[in-house]
This record gives C-alpha cells, sequence and structure tokens, in this order.
C-alpha cells in the first residue's frame, strides 16, 4: 500500500524540510531481492574476553562470503581454516577509521559481571556512528538462565536494555538485536545470522532471541541455502490474500510444496495463489467440527505427513468490551486460537506432523501492548503465544519446534481502510518510522520453517520496527 508520506520524505527536497522542522525521516528499507547476498558490505566482529563464540561466528561469516575485519584475527583464522573457506579477512585495528560497516557483530558471552559490561560500551562507542544504511547489529549473549551464577546473569540481562536502546539510536534503517544462545547449541547459530545479517530481517529489530541446543537429534544442516526447504510439504492457513499469500509465496520460493487453506468463499483467490507458488489447495472453514481430522486426513493421502504448519488464519470483530456481543467474542477466539489448538493436536495424535516438524503461529503486538476495542482479539493472540511457551518444551522432545510472529503495523488492505490518523500514527510509532510489508512478516515465518533453525524454539519475534507500543 502507497506511503505517499515515506515516498515524499526521500525525494531531495522532502530530506532537507523533513530535517529542517523535525519529521520522521524514514529510510527506503532494503528487501532481499535474488542473487544477492546475504550481506552487502564489510562485517565487523568483535568479543568481550573469555567470549565462546568466536569460531562458531567466524564459521557462519564465512559460510556468507562475508567480508570480515577483526581484532581476533588469530581465533578467526583457525576458525576459517576449519570451514575451509577463502573468506576475506582484515584486522581491525589496521582498518582505516573512515571505514564503515554494514553490521557490527559482538560475542558478549564472556561478560561475567556488570563491571564487564564496559566491554560493550568499548567495542560499539567508536563504531556505532560507522554503521551504513539499513546496517545491522548483533550481539549475542547466553540466556541468563543458563549463567554459572547470579553476577553473570544480571550482567547478561542488562544486555536486553542496551541492544533495545541502541536500535532505537541507530538511524537510517539500521537494526540491532540481541541473540542468546545457550551451552551446546553453539553450531545452531548460522540460521538466525543468515536471517538478522541479512535484507530479509529488514522489519525486525529491538528483538530478543534464544537459541537452545535441541533436545533429540535433529537435521540441521543445510546443504542449498538457496532452497532450504527443498522436499518438505507446508500448511499456510489463511493463504488467499494479504500476509497468508506472502507466505505461501515465500515458502514456495524456498523449496517447499505449499497447500493454502482458507474458507471456499475464496476459493478461486485461494486457487491463484496456489498456482503462482506451484502449490496445492485446500478450501474449508478451520472453526469446523470435522476440519482438524479431514486436514490430517489430507495431508496423511496426498503427502504422507506435513514438515511445516503455519498458523496465520485470523480475524478481527472489534468492539470494546462493553459493547461486544458474544458472538463477537466467540468468533474471534474460535478462529484466533481454539482451532489452531483442534488442528494441532490433530496432527500430532496421529503423528502428521514430521521429525524436524516446525509450527509457526502468527500473533500480534496487541497481544503484548493490549490496545482499545481489541479485548478479544488481543486475548486470542496472547493465547497464541502462550501456546507456543507451553508446549514448546515438549515439542522439542519429539525433534520439532513451536514459534510465532508478532506483526506490528503491517501494510495490507485491513490497515488501507483504517482512518487516516490511525494509519499514520502506525506508520510512525515505531524506530524505522514506516509500516512493514507482508513480506517481512513471511520472511521471519521462513527462518522459523528453515531445518537448520533447529535450536530456534518457543520464541516469540516481534516483525514491527521496534514498535513503541509494549515491551
Amino acid at each position: 500500500m502507497a506511503d505517499r508520506y515515506s515516498q515524499l520524505i526521500n525525494t531531495p527536497i522532502g530530506k532537507i524540510v523533513s530535517k529542517q522542522i523535525g519529521l520522521p525521516q524514514p529510510t527506503a528499507l532494503e528487501r532481499w531481492e535474488p542473487g544477492r547476498p546475504v550481506i552487502s558490505g564489510p562485517v565487523l566482529f568483535g568479543a568481550a574476553p573469555g567470549g565462546r563464540l568466536a569460531a562458531a561466528v567466524a564459521q557462519a561469516l564465512a559460510g556468507m562470503d562475508a567480508e570480515i575485519h577483526s581484532p581476533l584475527q588469530e581465533d578467526i583464522r583457525t576458525a576459517l581454516a576449519a570451514a575451509d573457506t577463502e573468506a576475506k579477512v582484515f584486522n581491525a585495528e589496521a582498518t582505516s577509521s573512515d571505514q564503515r560497516f554494514k553490521a557490527l557483530v559482538f560475542d558478549a558471552t564472556g561478560i561475567a559481571s556488570s563491571e564487564e559490561l564496559r566491554a560493550a560500551y568499548e567495542f560499539f562507542h567508536p563504531t556505532i556512528r560507522r554503521v551504513r544504511s539499513s546496517g545491522r547489529i548483533v550481539i549475542l549473549g547466553t540466556p541468563p538462565g543458563e549463567a554459572a551464577d547470579p553476577r553473570q546473569a544480571i550482567a547478561q540481562r542488562a544486555l536486553e536494555g542496551f541492544t533495545r536502546s541502541l536500535a532505537k539510536e541507530v538511524k537510517r534503517g539500521a537494526t540491532a538485536q540481541l541473540v542468546y544462545v545457550a551451552p551446546k547449541a553453539e553450531a545452531l547459530i548460522e540460521s538466525t545470522l543468515r536471517f538478522l545479517l541479512s535484507p530479509k530481517s529488514a522489519y525486525v529489530s529491538g528483538q530478543v532471541i534464544e537459541i537452545a541446543p535441541p533436545a533429540s537429534e535433529l537435521e540441521t544442516a543445510v546443504l542449498d541455502w538457496e532452497s532450504p526447504l527443498a522436499g518438505k510439504v507446508a500448511l499456510v492457513t489463511g493463504a488467499s490474500r494479504g500476509i497468508g499469500r506472502a507466505i505461501a509465496e515465500t515458502l514456495a520460493r524456498d523449496g517447499a510444496h505449499v497447500v493454502v487453506l482458507d474458507i471456499p468463499p475464496q476459493a478461486d483467490e485461494l486457487a491463484v495463489v496456489a498456482a503462482e507458488a506451484g502449490g496445492s489447495t485446500l478450501a474449508l472453514d478451520i472453526t469446523a467440527a470435522d476440519a482438524p481430522e479431514r486436514i490430517a486426513e489430507h495431508f496423511q493421502a496426498e503427502h504422507g505427513g506435513v514438515d511445516i504448519v503455519v498458523h496465520n488464519a485470523g480475524v478481527t470483530r472489534d468492539k470494546t468490551l462493553g459493547r461486544m456481543t458474544e458472538e463477537q467474542w466467540e468468533r474471534v477466539l474460535e478462529v484466533n486460537l481454539n482451532a489452531e489448538q483442534r488442528i494441532d493436536h490433530e496432527l500430532f495424535e496421529r503423528g502428521v506432523v514430521r521429525n524436524n516438524g516446525r509450527i509457526v503461529c502468527v500473533s500480534s503486538i496487541s497481544a503484548i501492548a493490549g490496545n482499545a476495542g481489541q479485548t478479544n482479539y488481543a486475548t486470542s493472540k496472547a493465547g497464541v503465544i502462550g501456546m507456543v511457551e507451553a508446549y514448546a518444551p515438549t515439542l522439542s522432545q519429539s525433534g520439532q519446534t513451536i514459534n510465532a510472529v508478532a506483526p506490528g503495523f503491517i501494510e495490507t488492505q485491513m490497515t488501507a481502510a483504517m482512518p487516516i490518523p490511525l494509519r499514520e500514527a502506525g506508520r510512525r510509532m515505531n524506530s524505522l518510522s514506516q509500516g512493514g510489508l507482508p513480506i517481512d512478516v513471511a520472511e521471519t515465518i521462513a527462518w522459523f520453517a528453515n531445518p537448520a533453525s533447529a535450536g530456534v524454539n518457543g520464541n516469540t519475534v516481534r516483525v514491527c520496527g521496534q514498535s513503541l507500543m509494549g515491551a
């Protein structure tokens, strides 16, 4: 949908006027295009003394063919040799002070006390203003719950405030994230680093992500990063338009056969999406009593199982609680939460979800921050987050993962119909000063669905440009 303000601000005259009178200055975000590298530009990699991720980060960056600058020259060369790569590596201490970086990556796992947080200041203080447009900042830490003692736990938790503040200070489309990597999960970081350092994470900022070691032996190697979902079968509900359509197209781009599902009145639009994605259709109402059984039987009969289930279908019936009818309450809870639980129960009871399967749910920032006139919607979407948190430990034992995305203001037909003041507020009230696109949600879901994301389980990641709403 057209964001005429952003279009105007990014003209030569608009840039001058907006700067003079202090208007928000949204940068046209870089988004992934076929054929482009994971990251276009040099990456500065540093670490606090005693960090444990140098080898894993070096190997991941080498796998991306990144241009690496680092004072950890010897450690990185050792890691690169093990990775059998010819990546470009430069000594950061010899790098010109005029050098600008596309990404800053900092291993903070060595920080064991609040006094040692100074290491983060010392790395970012001289470099934060040298981040390029649409640049990336990734800080790597240890989950506070996995810390060796309370002092380390306190220091590692402090990194959340540091990262979120940094994300609000960087401008020109740059983003910042904190990734907690649990001990024994070091080998599982590449998928997440590839996502966060690439244009695919354009509208994700200020997020805290945790990578844990899987509880069972899982498929984690990706032979082809261009088609990581080759041979996989995916289900996407609510797929006839908007975000659902983008999800289907993105999973198909990554190699999956996508079964797109929506209600029968949307069958014609659904067929168009399936044709474009090279997938197939399943037209039914997910709230119907026999819907879970029909879905399970379809995947057993037609595909022998399913690898990826994306619960995207959702509805709104906005009214303040005192004016909300029982039907408005029930309909939203049924579609957005109850039906998802029934479908998952049937799929798992019948063993339809394959090993290393992925369940991805679409929540909302309304679930986190609340929203007047949306008690039903916010309740349902908060329940989705609860479902992710409740099921993650159990699914991990069985070799599957469950995660959620929580979109903020996304440019869709629904948001285009909002009153102009509300629409503009939604667009500007985030660190990137603009709305996101359906592809931003889809790319995040594709990262969750990747076989190499086996350690990403039980996370809810906001796709909201670091909205000012909520945490």
